[in-house]
């Protein structure tokens, strides 16, 4: 299976949601879907798996899958719950985090502003992703790690559209230093406040981002 060519589908059916192309409660036909991206079935079954993992894809037995696209109240409830999540996190890898693990976010932030020069918003979140599950490991509680990154991966194709708003990507960089320098700091209260932030403005990007994506495709 092609992982890359199952990844690139997967992006494009999630472009094709949140543009409206593919409507709520519509069913996606592999067969339609393979002839359209010129591939066989399994990889486009692989990217409808991928959809239904993040939720943006329903799985029914005997029926098929259907684009399920969350509403506004959704996405806020699930972008505050993740907040407080990554706020907890932050608050607990503040008084844990190991000076490797600083030294990983580092170089993760130095990824990340080598993809923000390239204006690759992708890439970038490819790197903001690694930079997260890094804080998530260093709280030092395993059951709290394992519902961050259950909550990620729900809101993973929202959080990483919502980077190719203009100057989302730089002001997201900011934010990532600020976040190391209060886990640096040992500063508990300062690393919750800050990744909570972090994560809550992405959710309100992405209603921005939503308005603006649904006017070009018109």
């Amino acid at each position: 299976m092609n992982i890359r060519t199952a990844d690139k589908i997967s992006k494009e059916l999630e472009r094709l949601v949140f543009t409206g192309e593919l409507q709520n409660g519509e069913r996606l036909d592999e067969i339609k879907l393979a002839t359209l991206f010129g591939v066989s079935r399994t990889p486009v079954r692989e990217a409808i798996q991928k959809l239904a993992t993040s939720g943006l894809v329903r799985q029914e037995p005997r029926r098929g899958a259907f684009v399920h696209q969350p509403g506004p109240m959704e996405l806020i409830e699930m972008f505050e719950f993740m907040a407080e999540i990554e706020a907890t996190c932050g608050r607990l890898a503040a008084k844990r985090i190991s000076e490797e693990a600083l030294a990983e976010l580092e170089l993760a932030n130095e990824k990340c502003q080598r993809s923000l020069d390239q204006g690759d918003a992708d890439q970038y979140y490819l790197e903001n992703e690694h930079f997260h599950h890094i804080i998530y490991k260093s709280a030092g509680n395993e059951f709290l790690e394992r519902e961050a990154l259950k909550l990620h991966r729900r809101l993973k194709p929202f959080r990483r559209i919502q980077l190719h708003l203009r100057g989302r990507m730089k002001q997201s960089m900011d934010e990532h230093r600020e976040i190391v320098k209060a886990l640096t700091d040992a500063d508990s209260t300062r690393a919750a406040d800050t990744l909570r932030d972090h994560v809550a403005i992405q959710g309100e990007k992405f209603n921005h981002l939503m308005t603006s994506l649904k006017d070009k495709s018109i």
